[in-house]
């Protein structure tokens, strides 16, 4: 029999529900239950004006100027 015709029966990851798949859906929930939970306005001092939002709004600012910062710091260059 070669190797090729074995199908391997373990269980390491190779279903619908892998270790990865299931910490994703678990952070997701999460964050659905976070901006559920903080919907309340705050207000937010942007040098001058003074801008009122949800807490979550302001999170998700945050955390994408955080993705793009990140993204430009660590882009690949051509070599």
């Amino acid at each position: 029999m070669s190797p090729k015709d074995v199908s391997s029966s373990g269980k390491s990851g190779s279903g619908a529900f892998t270790p990865g798949r299931i910490l994703v859906l678990v952070i997701a929930v999460l964050s659905v239950v976070f901006i559920a939970e903080n919907t309340k306005d705050v207000k937010v001092r942007l040098i001058v004006p003074l801008v009122t939002a949800p807490l979550y709004v302001w999170l998700v600012v945050m955390f994408v100027a955080g993705m793009a910062c990140g993204a430009y710091l660590f882009r690949r260059r051509p070599k």
